[in-house]
């Protein structure tokens, strides 16, 4: 079996899919997170890809796919058969059902894993408030930033990984209506909270749903929203995940990981390269 040690020193190179239709942090993780575990993605459609990583993009995927699926998850809660797709790790066990996925497969967000490649950011901030691309302009929403002896910030998710992870990071409580919004909050340990504003996002709370069901099973950070509610009551409502089913579903997706060359043939290169994809 490749070891975690392995996959750092030597590196192997696959055929991934990611979103890329735009810039958007949750679904640069993949490429970002994969170089650190020794992987090199090589970006391909999904029909040609060998592995997909963070984000719901499991409908993406034809029904004779058989590369490896490493936390990723279902867009809306239905029904989608993947027979021949190797299920190292889902990000939920709403997904895991729905797909029929193995039960040793592996349970968490990619994202989750954040916290352990970046340097913990000092606070420099009260709130972090992260709305989905759809809600950049939400006028109520952004108008929460306007609060009166708080300071806040819009972190624009449209940008790279680490750049708004290391944002939402510098936040001593997170509001968001972004995923992974509240994936860093809980990977870097801080208070959040989540809601859920119009246009509503494909799927609806699905994907939030799933992701729960793993870090804070039986218990939900949701918040509906109200305009004109002070941003105090949300804090308020704001609470962290408990470190141990983060570190516990890190480690399980880490170990999931290590399985990928048994599933699925892949590439290699020489060392010395995965340092600077590390460091791109």
């Amino acid at each position: 079996m490749l070891t975690q040690a392995t996959l750092r020193t030597e590196g192997i190179v696959v055929p991934t899919y990611w979103w890329d239709g735009h810039p958007n942090f949750g679904d640069d993780l993949t490429p970002w997170l994969l170089p650190r575990l020794g992987v090199a993605p090589i970006h391909r459609e999904p029909q040609h890809a060998r592995l997909i990583g963070v984000g719901s993009i499991l409908e993406f995927l034809p029904p004779d796919w058989a590369g490896a699926v490493w936390g990723s998850g279902l867009m809306s809660d239905q029904r989608y058969s993947l027979p021949r797709a190797h299920v190292l790790a889902v990000r939920g066990h709403l997904t895991a059902d729905r797909i029929g996925a193995p039960e040793t497969c592996a349970l968490g967000d990619p994202g989750i894993l954040v916290a352990r490649y970046l340097p913990v950011p000092r606070k420099r901030w009260e709130v972090a408030l992260v709305p989905h691309g759809h809600h950049r302009q939400h006028r109520d929403f952004l108008g929460l930033a306007g609060t009166r002896d708080l300071s806040v910030r819009i972190v624009n998710v449209h940008q790279s990984a680490p750049r708004a992870a290391q944002e939402i990071g510098s936040a001593r409580v997170v509001m968001t209506t972004s995923l992974h919004g509240l994936i860093t909050a809980d990977s870097f340990g801080i208070p959040a909270v989540w809601t859920t504003l119009e246009p509503a996002l494909g799927g609806g709370d699905f994907k939030f749903r799933d992701y729960e069901s793993v870090i804070t099973p039986g218990r939900s950070r949701f918040v509906p929203f109200e305009a004109g509610m002070p941003l105090q009551e949300f804090i308020s409502a704001a609470w962290a995940a408990q470190p141990d089913a983060v570190t516990a579903s890190g480690d399980a997706l880490l170990s999931a990981l290590e399985r990928l060359t048994e599933v699925v043939e892949v590439g290699s290169f020489p060392r010395g390269v995965i340092d600077v994809l590390r460091h791109a």
